[in-house]
């Protein structure tokens, strides 16, 4: 229900310049539409279908400006992207801190989701662009960059296990372990060493919290189980030691920076997508020390 007095306090008008307006439609249409009831205004169907249109023509007029910016050359405009939790921190914020110093008109919505979730809003359209792992499908998918990421041991800075580059998955055998669960991209891959190597691990936690793990390491719990990726931030700190897993059943998985195939990115988002996309070899395996900060 709704009340043209209200509508009225809302756009700052007369409620009967709004009446007078409404019964002009009307009268050009041939039919009303508002129910008028004594709480107040109900929409009848051509009611809705008019309001349907209202808010197409506003989504329109948003593109359109937007459009005219570009040909303008204006660098504003509002940029959606999706990112999974791995990339809350690190790169993706200071690329994003970096940007607002560059281009102040331009605003960034970031939405951290799931990998599939993630993949999801990618393909359907609902960010301008995401980065997770495996793209699986290139139909839906445009892949503008990507690197690959490994699965290792995290430490704490000195542990014997963190001084080296490599190790096999048994090393961990007698360590107490705080390993991913579900939805974490990686879970599937400690699920496939402990079915093909036998080797039984001791689970002192598990979390679907990246940064819960990283703590709880940092804190002296346990070993970790994450990627390169996860762990890219601590590791260039000095904070943390990244030790790779390398039983032959693993394989590097792919972090991708993709957009929808049938979606042309606006000018905005280009801008955007550009300035990640320079950066974006820095998160791949080896971690450089002396690499690119990334605050």
């Amino acid at each position: 229900m709704g009340s043209i007095r209200r509508a009225a306090d809302e756009l700052n008008v007369s409620a009967s310049a709004i009446d007078r307006q409404i019964l002009n439609v009307e009268a050009n249409l041939g039919m009303p539409l508002f129910e008028r009831l004594p709480t107040g205004l109900r929409l009848t169907a051509a009611g809705e279908i008019m309001m349907a249109a209202g808010s197409k023509w506003q989504k329109n007029m948003a593109d359109v400006r937007a459009q005219i910016e570009d040909l303008r050359g204006l660098k504003r405009g509002h940029v959606d992207i999706a990112v999974i939790d791995a990339l809350a921190k690190g790169y993706v914020p200071a690329a994003i801190q970096a940007l607002q110093s560059k281009y102040p008109g331009i605003t960034i919505g970031v939405r951290v989701l799931e990998n599939d979730a993630a993949r999801l809003a990618t393909v359907r359209g609902e960010v301008d662009f995401g980065i997770f792992f495996e793209p699986q499908t290139v139909r839906d998918l445009a892949v503008r960059s990507f690197v690959e990421v490994v699965l290792g041991f995290v430490t704490p800075t000195g542990h014997p296990l963190g001084a080296k580059r490599e190790a096999r998955f048994s090393s961990c055998v007698g360590s107490r372990l705080i390993v991913p669960a579900e939805p974490l991209a990686v879970y599937e891959q400690i699920a496939v060493l402990e079915g093909t190597t036998g080797v039984v691990i001791d689970r002192a936690v598990s979390s679907d919290n990246i940064q819960m793990i990283t703590s709880l390491v940092t804190q002296g719990v346990g070993i970790g189980v994450l990627t390169s990726l996860d762990v890219i931030t601590e590791v260039r700190r000095g904070l943390l030691s990244f030790t790779k897993i390398s039983d032959p059943i693993l394989r590097p998985m792919t972090l991708a920076l993709c957009t929808a195939s049938a979606r042309t990115p606006s000018y905005a988002a280009g801008i955007v997508l550009q300035e990640i996309e320079n950066g974006f070899p820095q998160l791949s395996y080896p971690i450089s020390i002396d690499g690119p900060a990334v605050a």
